[in-house]
């Protein structure tokens, strides 16, 4: 919002925002998380302790009031395919959503760095021991994670405006998204969304009072039947 209100350019403030967002999150693990490494539940509390001391420094210092981000010019009106209306801007975030999901995919499968970082994920002493720099990849790692949801959180502003809370908001569709399509498969984050979105969408529609708690429901259904997901793969 600080940057919006200084930097009227919603594109430069997504980007400026994601760059502030990745300091953040490179300072947090080096200093903190890194310290934490081993004790996944320790890492769990600390992130979300931060999350809550930032979400009440924003409330001071914005207030609890949703703040409007305006659209960009040029894609504040709907669009015509195949006879339905389509708003632009929404459109435009779907499109920016596939390209950052396909470059992810060709980073990770495609890349040496991208199998140096799969490598310190499914074992990090053999990585270490073959000399990759396992810490500085996590870094990176966390930096590049933390810089997509600082560019994603500016991004959605116009749909959603702003306010103190709404990462708590989107921390549960994302949970289901990962248990539904599996952990560390971007292709099963893919087809989840599209799948919540499905259900949210629809669930909205037909059962408004239930909309929230039908989100679960596919979540359920796949802890129960492929706990892994989707896309997960055999534990070994």
């Amino acid at each position: 919002v600080s940057i919006l209100k200084v930097i009227p350019n919603l594109w430069l403030a997504a980007l400026l925002g994601g760059l502030a967002v990745a300091l953040l999150g490179g300072l947090v693990e080096r200093f903190i998380l890194r310290k934490l490494a081993g004790n996944e539940l320790g890492q769990v509390l600390v992130t979300l302790g931060f999350a809550y001391i930032i979400a009440d420094f924003c409330l001071v210092v914005w207030g609890g009031d949703p703040i409007p981000v305006p659209t960009p010019d040029g894609l504040d009106s709907p669009i015509e395919i195949g006879g339905f209306m389509f708003p632009a801007y929404r459109l435009a975030v779907v499109a920016i959503a596939l390209a950052t999901g396909v470059a992810l995919y060709l980073l990770m499968e495609r890349t040496r760095l991208g199998a140096m970082i799969r490598a310190g994920v499914d074992d990090m002493q053999m990585a270490r021991a073959v000399g990759i720099p396992v810490s500085r990849l996590f870094t990176i790692v966390f930096c590049l994670g933390s810089a997509l949801a600082g560019a994603g959180g500016i991004l959605g502003g116009p749909i959603m405006s702003a306010y103190p809370g709404l990462d708590f908001d989107m921390l549960p569709l994302a949970l289901i998204v990962v248990i539904l399509g599996g952990v560390g498969s971007l292709i099963g984050a893919f087809v989840g969304s599209f799948i919540i979105g499905f259900v949210y969408t629809f669930g909205i529609a037909l059962f408004p009072q239930f909309a929230y708690v039908i989100l679960f429901l596919p979540m359920i259904v796949v802890i129960a039947f492929r706990p892994r997901g989707l896309f997960g793969r055999q534990a070994a």
